[in-house]
């Protein structure tokens, strides 16, 4: 079933999913279950008309090949200055001031480092359940090719580590994930960001 406004109450927030590569449906149907409007983005006109975003995993170089077209990577880097983005996985990489292995361009938006792929290939994927500083006990973690969070900066808030390294922060308006929430039952991750975007919109001026 398609995700419909209809359902959702009408003061749920509006989130875009960018919907270029990616399980971005499952993103769809995670917000739902937030309780937030999902919006499908792919062109960037639509950016204007959202409340917060979430940019999913996928292969991060291919996201950046799309978006130099049409003046979408500058639309989008303007967006996640000021408004609340959610990067999971290569939406992580995207959102980093500094990519490694290899080098290549990003939004600058999250005072992280991140290596690309740093747990191995598709076959390398894996489920974990670790504590996190979300309520609610253990969250169950799912890993694809994921990246690592090498480094943080001032004012990112670290959520949940694996092997010692974050794997879910939280920078002011920008929420990160190294693993796919969405390919999970837990909505803890979603909800969290659902506040997050409900508590900008409270805080915004008139």
């Amino acid at each position: 079933m398609n995700p419909t406004e209809s359902s959702l109450p009408l003061s749920s927030p509006r989130i875009g999913v960018l919907a270029i590569q990616g399980d971005y449906d499952a993103h769809a149907q995670a917000l739902i279950g937030a309780g937030a409007q999902p919006v499908l983005i792919r062109k960037p006109e639509q950016l204007a008309a959202i409340d917060g975003l979430i940019i999913p995993g996928g292969e991060s170089t291919t996201f950046l090949k799309f978006l130099e077209r049409d003046g979408f990577l500058g639309s989008l880097r303007e967006f996640v200055r000021d408004k609340p983005t959610f990067g999971t996985c290569a939406g992580c990489i995207l959102l980093a001031t500094e990519v490694t292995h290899p080098a290549q361009k990003s939004l600058g938006a999250l005072n992280a480092t991140v290596e690309r792929n740093a747990y191995g290939r598709q076959i390398d994927s894996s489920i974990h359940t670790a504590a996190t500083e979300l309520p609610g006990g253990p969250l169950e973690m799912v890993y694809i090719r994921a990246p690592r969070i090498v480094k943080t900066g001032d004012g990112v808030q670290v959520l949940a580590t694996r092997d010692g390294f974050p794997v879910l922060v939280e920078q002011g308006h920008i929420l990160a994930a190294t693993f796919h929430p969405e390919l999970s039952s837990d909505r803890r991750v979603h909800q969290r960001f659902v506040d997050l975007v409900r508590s900008r919109i409270a805080h915004s001026p008139r």
